[in-house]
């Protein structure tokens, strides 16, 4: 019979996305883990299959959590440029209060490339960003916030493409200045 687990497996990955997140995949031992989620090496290979598999759940938990708040933000604005603005700054400030962890997603992008479920993991969530900014964009077209001779499918891609950049340039210790600067700048685009 087996025997019932004394962990909180959500919380489990929580803290283990925390550790992955600030060290990275490969920086992070099993030791790190297991010290960080309280646990021996046999309950995390019960619960979670491997190092890898966990890593998979930790990188899910944070592109589903930060997914899910540009999606609501984007959604629900009755202005999209304010409410646009708003998630590239938050995202920046993020960036500017805790440069080590700078963003989990890009840092998946840059250090797992050549695995091909982050890959893809990364990949899908990029499309969704993306889609969720055309659709904004494309609601802004439709309530004239945006002139009709801009694409929003284009610009979407380009503010895709300017959020991962800023999250790099956040990690660079850019500072306040320069990404205030490039806000700006990525704004005027919709112009």
């Amino acid at each position: 019979m087996a025997r019932k687990r004394e962990f909180d497996v959500d919380q489990a990955v929580d803290r283990a996305m925390d550790v992955f997140w600030r060290r990275g995949y490969a920086a992070t031992s099993l030791q790190d883990l297991t010290s960080a989620l309280g646990i021996g090496s046999g309950s995390l290979y019960a619960a979670f299959g491997s190092k890898e598999k966990l890593y998979g759940l930790a990188l899910a938990r944070y592109t589903s959590r930060n997914a899910a708040q540009l999606v609501a933000e984007l959604e629900s604005a009755k202005e999209v440029r304010p409410a646009l603005r708003a998630v590239l700054m938050a995202m920046a400030e993020a960036d500017l209060c805790d440069p080590d962890r700078g963003c989990m997603t890009v840092n998946a992008a840059t250090e797992r490339a050549d695995d091909p479920d982050t890959a893809a993991h990364v990949s899908a969530t990029l499309k969704l960003v993306e889609s969720t900014i055309a659709g904004a964009l494309e609601r802004a077209q439709v309530r004239g916030e945006l002139t009709a001779d801009k694409n929003p499918a284009e610009l979407a891609r380009l503010l895709t493409t300017f959020i991962q950049g800023l999250r790099v340039m956040g990690k660079a210790r850019a500072g306040r200045e320069f990404v205030e600067s490039a806000v700006d700048a990525a704004m005027r685009t919709l112009d």
